[in-house]
């Protein structure tokens, strides 16, 4: 197991990446608000949106990746990668929502999910009780990600059947990381229903 260093600041790499992805997140929206998909020929606006979500998804590997190899799991990096991952995800399928490529359903479901897991966060950390992300939880947030940078990725190219086929595709990763997004949130519920059902 990695101990965290101590004395070392909150300002490690992995938490300067992990700013770094929130930060990039209102330009990636900006861009992308300009953007427009392919017509006649490649949309260069859009590979530089779907290059972009690239990016950032996979930051979200390089700041666990930083923090564990160097020591330096803090608490403020805790708290704050959770955050840069929902942020990504629930702006991105508001843009795909915005563009007619997403649906309400989609991002009610995300946005419900991650009002349930942060209540019942609180309501167990006032009983002491951290509980461990599941293996559920992380391949909802892998396939979320794949699935949102398929969907970019068909924008870029004008229309045929490959384009289409990997619109189906993306659009069939959408329905599956919904489902996890709901079974996790239903698993992580169950988890912590102990402690919300305990009697003072």
């Amino acid at each position: 197991m990695v101990k965290s260093k101590v004395g070392g600041g909150v300002w490690t790499p992995a938490n300067i990446v992990t700013v770094l992805r929130i930060c990039l997140m209102p330009l990636w929206l900006l861009v992308a608000e300009f953007s427009v998909p392919a017509q006649t020929s490649i949309s260069v606006s859009a590979l530089v949106v779907f290059l972009g979500f690239m990016f950032i998804s996979l930051t979200d590997k390089l700041d666990g990746y930083l923090a564990r190899s160097r020591g330096e799991v803090t608490t403020f990096g805790k708290f704050l990668d959770p955050i840069a991952d929902k942020l990504a995800v629930v702006v991105a399928f508001c843009y795909l929502l915005e563009i007619g490529m997403s649906s309400s359903w989609v991002l009610l479901i995300v946005v419900a999910r991650e009002f349930l897991v942060s209540g019942l966060r609180m309501v167990v950390a006032n009983e002491g009780v951290v509980v461990a992300a599941s293996n559920l939880g992380k391949w909802k947030t892998a396939i979320t990600m794949i699935a949102i940078c398929g969907l970019l990725f068909v924008r870029i190219f004008v229309p045929s059947p490959f384009v289409d086929a990997l619109l189906l595709l993306s659009n069939i990763l959408v329905v599956i990381s919904v489902i996890l997004t709901a079974w996790s949130g239903i698993d992580y519920f169950i988890q912590c229903w102990p402690y919300v059902a305990e009697k003072k």
